[in-house]
């Protein structure tokens, strides 16, 4: 990447070079017609000192522009769409650039990859995705630094809530870990489980650390339930929207906790299935998805503001990242092998709209993850055909390494800010 930006600055020189030549040229043919005027050679002399003066400033503010200071770090703070940060930089507005020091680890020195997210280890050739790094327009996220973000974590709890997106970030955030651990050994499941998306807790212990990485499937937030006595044939279970998963108790005792949710929140997962919402005990049939969304995401925060010590939890929301699919069908993805740069409307989402409505009406510190926009473009990170199932294509999950190496990174931002 820095071969790249000298590339570019030089090209900026040379493109300044024959403006200063000419400027060089008319000076003398001044100097040469009016030589004879003690006047005119004191204001030749002047313009081609301020001509060079001119040059040098221009010279000078754009290698600062091309190389922006390493150590810019991100400040904590309110923003008026939700976002609890800098009111100078908003680190979920920016760009990807190519960084050729990434990723940021290796997935098969990793066993806590899912083998369906191991791109690279299911057959993927090219490496282009995993060299992009997120830019902020104003500012830099701080290079993840493993070693203080142990340090920080010693004897702490940390918590995933979600789906199986948010089992991506745990998977990402254990692996970016363990590249700072010199013996292995010492990081295991605490449980014994293997990697999959069928168990519902799973629990890496850095024992060297006293640290514990863990991940709850709860793909709603709230309660699942069966279908009430004398229902329609068609009603399978219920969704209660007013009450917490029943495992939520689980999640009060730590010390960071991440939620995420809404990619269940479909017609082809809820109702297609046989999910119908049920709200104050009574089954709502023809409750929209958007609504009953909207009601869960409401007893998330009344759980939120009752249940969790603010001063022992730092509370995180990750908001919707939206997949790629072709044509609107489930059976077309064309992974690309670069960023499209065009986000087609995914940089906006109603999902993501409503968690962030409800964030900003959080009255204890919660602070919103806002992904959307930085993954909308990225058609060139998911898993595709490159999965431990080939047949059965993937636009809606992410290869690791990867986007949700970001994700922490942004995240281990917020922890380590001062």
């Amino acid at each position: 990447m820095s071969a790249v930006i000298y590339r570019l600055y030089w090209d900026f020189c040379s493109y300044l070079r024959p403006m200063l030549k000419r400027v060089l040229k008319f000076s003398k043919m001044l100097a040469g017609n009016y030589s004879k005027s003690s006047m005119f050679q004191s204001v030749t002399a002047i313009f081609m000192f301020g001509s060079i003066l001119c040059f040098i400033v221009v010279m000078g503010s754009s290698y600062f522009y091309m190389f922006p200071s390493s150590e810019t770090v991100v400040d904590t703070g309110r923003s008026r769409d939700g976002n609890n940060i800098s009111k100078e930089c908003n680190v979920f507005d920016g760009k990807w650039v190519v960084d050729d020091s990434y990723p940021l680890y290796n997935a098969s020195d990793c066993p806590f990859v899912e083998h369906g997210f191991d791109c690279v280890g299911n057959g993927r050739k090219d490496r282009d995705y995993l060299k992009w790094r997120w830019k902020p327009r104003n500012c830099e996220i701080p290079r993840f630094d493993v070693g203080a973000a142990l340090k920080y974590l010693r004897g702490k709890r940390v918590v995933f809530v979600g789906d199986s997106l948010s089992r991506t970030q745990w998977e990402s955030m254990v692996c970016m870990l363990m590249s700072g651990v010199e013996d292995k050994r010492f990081v295991y499941e605490a449980n014994g489980n293997e990697i999959t998306k069928q168990i519902r807790h799973l629990s890496v212990r850095f024992e060297t650390f006293s640290l514990t990485v863990e991940f709850y499937r709860s793909v709603f937030l709230v309660q699942p339930g069966a279908a009430p006595k004398h229902s329609p044939k068609r009603v399978k279970a219920v969704l209660k929207l007013d009450q917490m998963d029943d495992i939520s108790s689980e999640w009060i005792d730590s010390d960071i906790l991440i939620f995420n949710s809404g990619h269940w929140w479909t017609r082809t997962k809820l109702f297609e299935l046989g999910w119908y919402f049920q709200n104050g005990g009574r089954t709502k049939f023809g409750m929209p998805i958007s609504n009953g969304f909207k009601i869960a995401l409401a007893t998330w925060k009344s759980w939120v503001e009752k249940v969790v010590n603010p001063n022992k939890t730092r509370v995180f929301f990750r908001t919707f990242e939206s997949s790629h699919w072709s044509s609107g069908s489930r059976q077309n993805c064309k992974v690309t092998r670069l960023p499209t740069f065009k986000a087609k409307g995914k940089q906006r989402s109603s999902v993501s709209d409503a968690i962030i409505k409800t964030m900003n009406n959080v009255s204890v510190p919660v602070k919103l993850l806002h992904v959307t926009q930085m993954g909308a473009s990225r058609s060139d990170a998911h898993v595709g055909s490159w999965s431990d199932n080939p047949s059965v294509p993937d636009c809606s999950h992410w290869c690791l390494p990867g986007l949700p190496d970001v994700w922490n990174e942004l995240l281990f931002s917020f922890l380590l800010s001062k």
